[in-house]
């Protein structure tokens, strides 16, 4: 009942916050434009520096990504439990809201146990941006959450990971670190 709720809310362009493994995420739904450029200007980040998404499985990113093996698959999943989130070659048709200025989307396969199923009962990939104002400590509680952006934003209630620190960043093509 509460995901039927939440998928309502999605559909009308609101904003959640859900936890992931370091901190809470502000979301959306990726799909929807206004909904995106509400969730920057709230959060005061340039649309040039594009988002991460994250999912449950990868089939809820595929739209999003150029093809990769199912060998690649298996990989960007083993990643997602070590919170690694890629910069992988974005189709074409991907939108700009979500990559910014570049022709590659960050993506994680999240292994945090809520946001997983969170996608999964969903069936679609989320925005996952820290939930802070640009530059400011990213929420790790409910009620941190809830004084941030009152009632801007839907808090769902629940624990974020054990990680000290935020995803790491990787280009996909090299391997290269980004964000330690």
């Amino acid at each position: 009942m509460l995901t039927r709720a939440i998928a309502a809310h999605l559909a009308r362009g609101g904003m959640i916050a859900y936890p992931t493994e370091f901190c809470y995420g502000l979301g959306c739904d990726p799909r929807n434009r206004n909904a995106v450029m509400r969730l920057l200007k709230l959060k005061q980040r340039p649309q040039r520096k594009g988002l991460i998404l994250i999912a449950g499985k990868y089939s809820q990113l595929a739209p999003y990504l150029q093809d990769i093996t199912f060998t690649e698959q298996a990989t960007l999943k083993a990643d997602g439990a070590k919170a690694i989130t890629w910069l992988m070659p974005a189709k074409p048709s991907c939108p700009r809201w979500l990559r910014g200025a570049h022709d590659t989307l960050a993506v994680r396969l999240t292994a945090h146990f809520e946001a997983a199923a969170l996608s999964n009962e969903l069936n679609m990939a989320l925005v996952s941006t820290s939930a802070n104002f640009s530059g400011g400590r990213p929420a790790r509680t409910y009620s941190q959450c809830l004084r941030l952006f009152g009632a801007q934003v839907w808090v769902l209630p629940g624990r974020v990971g054990q990680r000290k620190k935020p995803s790491t960043i990787r280009v996909w093509a090299d391997g290269k670190i980004i964000r330690k």
